[in-house]
């Protein structure tokens, strides 16, 4: 639950730091190294990371015991969303440092070597203090999905040299919430990060990078299919008394839907590509098919 809460903290300071100049050049790639420009991304990865981790570290951990490094098994717990979201956040977190390394000119080797591992670099921090947290452990279902979203990212470079597949995420609020608020949040923005019942991951290809000679598919139409459960409360499938649920069962949902590849959209500002693939990370709300896990399908004329 915390950790989509940090990789938008991280974000946002980030972009924070590359938005103080006003000119639309300031956002345009360099075409070589530009070292004033690399400095500025490994200092503000620095600062902003380390930062990050300590204030996780005030927020999260220091109030509860520590523990001997140790290993814990949570790979049955939420149906597997919290490992969707490791997966989101490696891939975004990675393809933030590699475009941040490319807008200061290094080469691709370097972008891949040093900027894709960005995201798998930080959330292995984060779980070294899990692992040393009594509360807590290291899972190694965690980075396992840390790994796999910066492959996602690097294969994709490697094989295609661009980003066919992306990783995105939308919400929606669910009345899971209002029975256990300290856990699945209180407010609108808790919800987002920490209620699995509300959330939905998507891969969204864009089908005109699979056939590029054609002059029928619009650059920007993408096909996204969709993972998210409901039915939870706790991590596990565990008693808890509230009031009344839609359900005490737990099951999953797969969907099937249309969406926009931002980045495509044509525009001479770098600004506002900048701005558009920060926003690409959504999925956009749009008619779409569900297969419930319990049975049965839905058609959702909008869904978020």
């Amino acid at each position: 639950m915390k950790l989509n809460y940090f990789l938008l903290v991280f974000l946002l300071n980030f972009f924070t730091v590359f938005s103080q100049n006003n000119f639309d050049n300031f956002f345009k790639p360099s075409d070589s190294l530009h070292k004033k420009r690399l400095n500025t991304v490994i200092v503000s990865e620095a600062v902003i990371g380390s930062a990050t981790l300590i204030a996780l570290n005030q927020a999260w951990y220091a109030d509860y015991p520590r523990s001997d490094f140790h290993f814990i098994n949570d790979n049955a717990e939420w149906l597997q969303m919290d490992k969707a979201g490791h997966v989101f956040s490696a891939y975004h977190l990675g393809s933030f440092g590699a475009n941040a390394l490319k807008w200061s000119g290094a080469d691709k080797k370097s972008q891949l070597l040093y900027g894709s591992t960005l995201g798998l670099t930080f959330l292995t921090a984060v779980e070294v203090f899990d692992g040393f947290s009594a509360n807590w452990g290291a899972s190694l279902g965690d980075v396992a999905a840390n790994v796999s979203g910066t492959a996602l990212f690097v294969s994709q470079e490697l094989l295609w040299d661009e980003q066919r597949i992306v990783p995105k995420f939308s919400f929606h609020t669910t009345p899971y919430a209002s029975s256990r608020p300290n856990v699945l949040g209180s407010s609108f923005s808790e919800q987002i990060l920490k209620d699995y019942n509300g959330q939905t991951y998507w891969l969204s290809a864009n089908i005109h990078s699979f056939f590029k000679s054609s002059k029928v598919v619009p650059k920007w139409l993408n096909v996204a299919v969709g993972y998210g459960a409901e039915g939870m409360i706790t991590g596990k499938d565990e008693f808890v008394n509230t009031v009344f649920l839609p359900t005490d069962k737990r099951y999953r949902q797969f969907y099937l839907s249309l969406d926009v590849d931002l980045t495509k959209i044509e525009t001479k500002s770098h600004f506002i590509k900048t701005i558009l693939t920060v926003f690409n990370t959504i999925k956009i709300p749009a008619p779409t098919f569900e297969i419930k896990g319990l049975g049965g399908t839905k058609f959702h004329w909008v869904y978020f």
